[in-house]
Formats: structure tokens, C-alpha cells, sequence
């Protein structure tokens, strides 16, 4: 059996869990709250397998019951806005699901549940959740296209651009565009190799060409995929700062 908490504010969304859950002989729903706090207080008590988690919820979102709790369980994100799929993977939650959702969307989740927790390898799933969610730097990102959720690596980023409320990741094979701030990327990065020289970019600086003047205080990065970065007072100054 695998027991499961849902953590949901929305009472139909916590009803539509708990009656497709019913349907399901090896899943078993060990409780439920309907704010962050309980939430915290439920994962720390029941010590549950699988977390149904709502990322907003009054009291403490979800993200911040999963940096508080003390015991870890595999999560299955749940919310009203697809944009959180990203942050899903980043900490390799098993799954997310965009409310509305139906019994065919439900049951491919499970599909997924039961081959992380069932299978022998599934108990690693717990130790990579916190691993992820802690101050290390992110290693991969994940970006919609179209109906698909694309996978890039850290090291074929070029430089991230901020781009209205998105930023945009440009790589070796394009142009992804991130559902985040350019500031909570930066706080995830490398700073070995990745640099932010200016409020509205961060380079890559494996894959800087040239550093050249641009005026009289800035310096201008010529980057291998053909752009040209003009650097802040202070980035230009970070940058003459590498020089050795």
C-alpha cells in the first residue's frame, strides 16, 4: 500500500483526490488539510508515503511546507496554473496535475506513482526530493513547448535573458522561456560558471569568445552563439575582476 496525504485548500479538488483515490486497491488516503500549516503538522505526524500538494494554500504554500517539513514523502503537485510544471520537475516531483483534472489525467499519474514507489528503485525518490529542494545548484531545467515539457542541461545554456515576467533561456538548440524571476534563477546557479552582469542577464562563462570596452566604464561579451552582452558598471567591474 502506498499511504497518501492530500493537501489541498479547494474542497472539490480534495473530494474529486479522495473518490479517484477510492478507485485505486494499493492507495490508501491517510488524512487531509486544507492550509499549509495542518499540512506541515500531518506530513510530520502521519509520516505518509505520497503527498497530493496544492502550491497555493493559505497559511504556508506548498513549496514552503515541503522546506519546513521534517519528513520527506514523495509529491504530486496540484494546482490552477500549468506555469508550475517547471518548478514540479525542478524538484523532481513525481507528477502535477492542473485542476480541473479527470480520471484518465488521474490514473497516468498513478501510472507513474506506482512505478517510482512500487518498484525497487522507488525509495530513491525521497532522497532526490530534498536533495533537489536544498541550496545546491540546479543541474537541469525543464521549459513548456507547445503541449511538452522539454528538458535542457545547465551546460548548453548559453545566457538567461530576462523577458517580461519570463526568462528566456538561450542554449545551443534554442530559446526556452522559464516561468521565473531572473533573481530566483540566479540564487539556483552555479556561480563557477554562471555570472549576472547586468539586471536583465546572466552569462554563461564557458561560453564567452571576447571581452572588449565598450566605453569608458563597461565592457562589451562577445559570446560564442554570435550575441553581444553589454555588461553594467558593476558587471563590467565583476568581470575585470576575473582577469588574473
Amino acid at each position: 500500500m502506498v499511504r497518501a496525504l492530500i493537501a489541498e485548500d479547494e474542497p472539490l479538488a480534495r473530494q474529486t483526490l479522495r473518490e479517484l483515490a477510492g478507485e485505486v486497491d494499493w492507495l490508501e488516503i491517510v488524512g487531509e488539510a486544507e492550509d499549509g500549516r495542518v499540512a506541515l503538522r500531518l506530513i510530520n505526524k502521519l509520516e505518509p508515503d505520497l503527498i497530493f500538494l496544492d502550491v497555493q494554500m493559505p497559511e504556508l504554500t506548498g513549496l514552503e511546507v515541503l522546506e519546513q517539513t521534517e519528513h520527506v514523502p514523495a509529491v504530486v503537485f496540484t494546482t490552477a496554473y500549468d506555469q508550475y510544471a517547471v518548478t514540479a520537475f525542478e524538484l523532481e516531483a513525481i507528477d502535477y496535475l492542473v485542476k480541473p483534472f479527470g480520471r484518465k489525467r488521474f490514473h497516468a499519474m498513478l501510472e507513474r506513482v506506482r512505478r517510482r514507489l512500487l518498484e525497487p528503485e522507488g525509495d530513491a525518490v525521497v532522497v532526490r526530493a530534498r536533495e533537489a529542494l536544498g541550496a545546491g545548484p540546479v543541474r537541469r531545467l525543464f521549459a513548456r513547448v507547445g503541449t511538452k515539457i522539454v528538458p535542457f542541461t545547465l551546460e548548453s545554456v548559453v545566457r538567461f535573458e530576462a523577458s517580461g515576467s519570463y526568462v528566456a533561456a538561450h542554449t545551443e538548440r534554442g530559446r526556452y522561456l522559464l516561468n521565473v524571476s531572473l533573481s530566483e534563477l540566479e540564487g539556483r546557479l552555479d556561480g563557477e560558471r554562471f555570472r549576472r552582469i547586468h539586471r536583465q542577464h546572466i552569462i554563461n562563462l564557458d561560453f564567452v569568445s571576447t571581452i572588449e570596452p565598450y566605453d569608458d566604464r563597461r565592457v562589451a561579451v562577445q559570446l560564442r552563439d554570435g550575441s553581444t552582452v553589454v555588461a553594467s558598471r558593476t558587471g563590467s567591474q565583476a568581470l575585470r575582476g576575473l582577469v588574473t
